[in-house]
């Protein structure tokens, strides 16, 4: 498979240029990541790779690591099991979250993405308040963020839910699709032109797997029914997986998350809750909060029922949360910068 076919272009070959002159590496497209071992395409052909020694040593965070979607370099001996990854090219976008748990660490979800699907289904997994979430994290990703509603015949008020969303999305594309039957998919396949990676993020259980099965047209990807009881999905996508669709595009399928947890997302408040921001001009007070404050246009429109006090609520929340993330953070910085004078200060390990 030709890398042009895999996204290959001109600022990857720029930033490949300095590795060129050694015979045994070659660049590389990381398509499944599982336990630490990659598979990786190559103009060579496809094979597993582990990240080298020196790699692994190097890195001072988990973010700096090989993920899904990455171009990396790859040095590949014959007297070796698997190739070894020896660098990561840099990245145009990606979607990160805040590792589970209470470790302070970036998560690179999908790396070098043009077009991020947020699949939400309208049965009981349809929540408004998640999908800011997934809208706030996607937004900084440096992605498009497209959202897809599936299961529409099992929603309780289509017409209401669909509406809500499109007010959530604050202009985004919003398409209703049913994968089980087809219906809708061209919107996906249409975003998805030669060479242009998407990546689906979502719970379990809302047809992101459905969906890739029905753009290859066969069944590569394993689905799992949902519980009737709490529309809750089980996890039939156990690991991440680039795929290669028969229209030209590549579609990265990714596990079903329990929880999102916000990492780097500053700049993309203001367009998630533009209305909320919109609003803000009128207050009294420059800093104002939004929540005690006199004469604050926000919590007054909640009061006249023209912005969902739902919608503020969550706002608050999650603003609560990136303080408490953004100390977290700066402790965390002191440390990494400390660990990289170490490094550079000592003989590197062999690669």
């Amino acid at each position: 498979m030709s890398l042009a076919r895999l996204g290959w272009d001109d600022t990857c070959a720029d930033a490949f240029a300095g590795w060129a002159h050694d015979p045994d590496v070659e660049p590389a497209r990381v398509v499944i990541e599982f336990n630490h071992i990659y598979r990786v395409w190559a103009a060579s052909g496809e094979f597993d790779a582990s990240s080298s020694g020196r790699l692994k040593y190097q890195a001072v965070r988990k973010s700096e690591l090989p993920a899904v979607g990455d171009w990396v370099v790859v040095r590949r001996r014959q007297a070796q099991d698997r190739a070894a990854i020896i660098g990561v090219l840099p990245r145009r976008s990606w979607f990160s979250r805040k590792v589970a748990g209470g470790v302070t660490d970036e998560q690179v979800v999908a790396a070098n993405v043009d077009v991020v699907f947020l699949v939400m289904a309208l049965d009981g997994d349809f929540n408004l308040r998640r999908l800011e979430r997934y809208l706030l994290t996607a937004r900084e990703s440096g992605a498009a963020p497209v959202i897809l509603l599936t299961k529409p015949d099992m929603a309780e008020s289509l017409a209401e839910q669909v509406h809500a969303t499109r007010a959530a999305a604050g202009g985004l594309p919003v398409h209703v699709v049913n994968p089980r039957v087809g219906v809708g998919l061209e919107q996906v396949a249409a975003c998805l032109v030669t060479a242009r990676t998407g990546a689906l993020l979502g719970s379990s259980g809302v047809g992101k797997s459905t969906i890739i099965n029905r753009l290859v047209g066969e069944d590569v990807q394993k689905t799992r029914e949902v519980r009737w009881s709490d529309s809750k999905g089980r996890h039939a996508t156990t690991h991440r997986e680039l795929v290669v669709l028969p229209g030209g595009g590549l579609l990265i399928d990714t596990p079903g998350m329990r929880e999102l947890q916000l990492w780097d997302v500053g700049h993309a408040v203001r367009e998630t809750f533009d209305d909320i921001e919109t609003l803000a001009a009128g207050c009294h007070f420059s800093d104002c909060r939004h929540r005690e404050e006199p004469r604050c246009a926000v919590t007054a429109a909640v009061a006249a029922g023209s912005l969902d006090k739902h919608r503020l609520e969550n706002f608050h929340r999650l603003q609560d949360e990136l303080v408490v993330l953004a100390a977290h953070r700066d402790e965390r910085s002191e440390r990494e910068e400390k660990r990289r004078s170490r490094v550079a200060g000592r003989r590197p390990m062999r690669g």
